[in-house]
């Protein structure tokens, strides 16, 4: 019997498929890879070992590796400043809200441009969403402080002109969530809009057509066909962007607020403070720590998100 177990392994081992025939039967495909191979191997692997200068004291004679270890030190940059959890929790609910609700409303955006018969407006339409995507962080800082400052800003022009109290939101920390969250969704909309728009011409058309010969509306085209055939492009673009959830929008956010320490309470992010702290005396390893810890904590929320999206779905998880 067990020559026979022996037998029958040794028979399944050779009857494997041999990975270089499979890599020469498929080397048309795996040429079209070998750009993206290299492209995260030169910048995804490769500076792995660099994650040591976030247990090092570094030394710019000396290098990385013949710096002074120092352990979790630099990770008590943030600890000992007690603004880490307030951080990381504006940093997540940012990123969650620019999520959440850009993806929501470039779903509908999409859909919207679906639905319009005009090709030229369509057109115009989708240029005109798109434009504000290819406009600087720092030109969006100078629209947005020359839109809201008091002394001369067009809100407050608007409201003087009308007999209004004046409003001062560079005073204000409370009101800059909101206001965040628009400027992100009015630059960012159209260009995510794309993906979807590309997905919903994916659709069968044979699909769409046949459900107006049974009569279906506009709106239960929508709901029965376009968006149940956007759910694993939904669900996957939401998988890849959790993985920067704890990874700010440094531009924005800095080019908006700049150094005004009234409003660092609502709008105070990691790589705001960071900068902040390091940008007079610019330390690798502390920036390092910091680039660790978002890693360690976006890989995370990564595979639990994936792992119930696999409980729930099989299809539409990444791995």
């Amino acid at each position: 019997m067990r020559k026979q177990s022996e037998k029958k392994a040794s028979q399944m081992q050779v009857k494997r498929p041999n990975f270089f025939k499979l890599l020469w039967k498929y080397r048309v495909l795996t040429l079209m890879c070998v750009p993206a191979i290299v492209f995260f191997f030169a910048f995804s692997y490769m500076p792995l070992p660099g994650i040591y200068v976030a247990f090092v004291k570094y030394n710019y004679g000396k290098g990385i590796f013949g710096s002074k270890f120092v352990g979790l030190q630099n990770f008590e940059f943030l600890a000992e400043s007690g603004k880490l959890l307030t951080l990381t929790r504006n940093t997540i609910l940012y990123n969650l809200a620019f999520i959440i609700l850009g993806n929501l409303l470039a779903v509908f955006v999409a859909i919207l441009l679906n639905e319009m018969r005009s090709k030229w407006f369509k057109k115009v339409s989708q240029t005109m969403m798109f434009l504000p995507y290819f406009i600087s962080q720092v030109l969006v800082g100078v629209l947005v402080y020359n839109l809201l400052n008091y002394d001369t800003g067009f809100v407050n022009g608007v409201l003087s002109s009308l007999g209004l109290e004046k409003w001062q939101p560079y005073a204000d920390p409370n009101c800059w969530p909101v206001l965040l969250v628009i400027i992100y969704l009015w630059q960012q909309t159209g260009y995510n809009s794309v993906v979807y728009f590309a997905a919903i011409m994916g659709i069968d058309a044979e699909m769409i057509e046949a459900s107006k010969v049974d009569g279906a509306n506009a709106f239960q085209k929508i709901r029965y066909i376009i968006l149940p055939s956007l759910k694993p492009t939904i669900v996957i673009l939401l998988l890849f962007a959790l993985g920067g959830v704890v990874k700010g929008n440094f531009g924005l956010f800095y080019n908006i607020i700049g150094t005004n320490s009234l409003l660092y309470g609502t709008t105070d992010i990691i790589e705001t403070f960071v900068y902040r702290a390091t940008m007079t005396d610019f330390n690798f390893s502390t920036a390092s720590a910091v680039g660790l810890y978002q890693s360690v904590i976006g890989f995370v929320i990564v595979m639990t998100v994936n792992y119930i999206v696999k409980k729930i779905e099989p299809d539409y998880s990444l791995f």
